[in-house]
């Protein structure tokens, strides 16, 4: 066998002992188990988003995603430990407008950088918050609440999920707009504020439409009105804080992030696939039930909204003076 001859075939041989890589990567996830890291407790919103994506991820590309909750410090917990994991593209993060927004400006100390250690993959929805108050609370519209938190400051208490939040953060952006004060009461979930608001412990509380809704139809809880700039489509007599508040906008948004350091070719086809389940009618339909506004953006989109989001409720924080531990 000729130089030239062994040469080729030694070219050839690494040829085949690459392709089982290359196909390897291509056809990722290739059978594996991908964990989606949701760092909120199960039956919230964003466990519910993490759990249609898994669903339809498996379905699309194959192999199984499961969702593993991760609670703890207003989403920095679960999102740690995914900045902390191995960059192969089989632990991924919800995040959510707390963990990659708010947090950084109001936590002293973070456990990772939502910038530098995380790949933005997709925005995946929004969901408006809700300003709802216990029916024994002597306000049934938005000025008689801000009158009666004037003349009564400190005296009454908000719920929220967690400190850093949206929902706290929605209460404190309330607080700094109307100059009113309340005391802070973090959960470690909706469902518990929602309980505790039932029975009166607390008296008000921001929280997602998706928690908060069916209470108000029941008409076991009041609502003052939406976070948000305009009124609703599922609930078009419910005004707008805006209306009372100009340019007042509290929404919590969620997202689909990897590891920073995950390979390129694998986020960009988490995120056309993304993109490509939030345009299902399915999808939709199942969201826009809940009063969820189905997003999909590019990567490059959604980095440019984080920063965006970063800068404003690092002002907020700033006005409102929350700084937490």
């Amino acid at each position: 066998m000729s130089h030239l001859t062994r040469r080729a075939v030694l070219a050839g041989g690494a040829s085949l002992l690459a392709a089982p890589a290359v196909l390897a990567q291509t056809a990722y996830p290739a059978g594996k188990v991908v964990t989606i890291v949701v760092p909120f407790a199960a039956g919230g919103t964003t466990d519910l988003l993490g759990r249609i994506l898994a669903e339809r991820l498996a379905a699309r590309m194959g192999g199984r995603f499961i969702v593993e909750n991760r609670v703890g410090a207003g989403g920095n917990t679960g999102a740690a430990t995914v900045a902390r994991s191995d960059p192969d593209g089989y632990t991924l993060t919800m995040g959510t407008v707390s963990s990659h927004a708010i947090n950084p400006g109001v936590y002293i100390k973070m456990p990772y950088d939502h910038i530098k250690d995380f790949a933005p993959i997709s925005q995946v929805a929004s969901v408006p918050n809700i300003l709802m108050v216990n029916l024994d609370l002597p306000a049934k519209t938005v000025p008689e609440l801000i009158a009666l938190l004037k003349a009564n400051p400190g005296k009454y208490s908000f719920g929220s999920s967690g400190a850093g939040t949206s929902t706290h953060m929605a209460a404190e952006l309330f607080k700094v707009s109307t100059g009113t004060d309340m005391v802070h009461v973090p959960y470690r979930s909706s469902g518990q504020v929602t309980q505790d608001l039932l029975s009166g412990q607390i008296q008000l509380t921001f929280d997602n439409i998706t928690i908060a809704w069916p209470h108000v139809e029941a008409g076991k809880i009041r609502a003052l009105a939406t976070a948000t700039p305009e009124r609703l489509p599922i609930a078009k007599d419910l005004p707008a804080l805006s209306e009372y508040i100009p340019g007042y906008a509290a929404a919590s948004w969620h997202g689909f992030f990897a590891p920073a350091k995950v390979p390129k070719e694998v986020v960009a086809r988490l995120s056309t696939e993304t993109q490509a389940i939030m345009r299902e009618q399915a999808v939709i339909d199942q969201l826009k039930k809940l009063g969820v506004d189905p997003v999909g953006s590019t990567s490059e989109e959604f980095t440019t909204y984080i920063a965006a989001e970063t800068k404003r409720w690092a002002e907020v924080a700033q006005k409102a003076n929350v700084k937490i531990e």
